[in-house]
């Protein structure tokens, strides 16, 4: 009779976990190819003396956004707050701030070396001394988890960060 019941919970524990990690393993076709997508674009930028920037606005807080290095990946990204002291931030040269939430740049510039005290976030960011930029997508490809999963919005609070992937 035990064994019996300890091969019935054997069994009952490795249909679970079959299911479970295969419902893990898996990623949508959809979310697969655009992060190729995103990989290859990313790839084929021609490297030279310029960042990408992807605006990230939240309300509360007074960080810009994530900046990284031409062909590098979204992981290496560092968020920044942007000295205007040469040039305005795009929504702000608008008068309309958070307009150009999730929106693609080329910015031209030079970290300062500086870090900058963030009060909401309690946190330290670089300073980047924003020169010049150009718009590169209004609609680029999805870096956040987030934007792949709407589970993974919803469990967003208003006061989250998010760390591109």
């Amino acid at each position: 009779m035990i064994k019996r019941a300890s091969h019935f919970l054997f069994t009952v524990s490795s249909l679970l976990a079959t299911f479970f990690l295969a419902g893990c393993a898996t990623v949508p076709d959809g979310i697969q190819q655009a992060r190729a997508n995103a990989a290859q674009t990313i790839a084929a930028e021609p490297p030279g003396d310029y960042f990408i920037g992807r605006r990230y606005f939240k309300p509360v807080f007074k960080f810009w956004g994530y900046v990284r290095k031409p062909g590098q990946p979204w992981s290496t990204a560092q968020m920044v707050v942007f000295n205007e002291n040469e040039k305005l931030q795009p929504d702000r040269e608008q008068l309309n701030m958070g307009s150009d939430n999730n929106y693609e740049y080329k910015l031209y510039g030079v970290f300062t070396g500086q870090t900058v005290y963030e009060p909401a976030s309690n946190g330290f960011y670089p300073e980047f001394l924003l020169k010049k930029y150009e718009l590169v997508s209004t609609n680029p490809p999805p870096i956040f988890k987030s934007q792949f999963s709407g589970r993974a919005k919803a469990a967003l609070g208003r006061n989250t960060i998010e760390k591109p992937e």
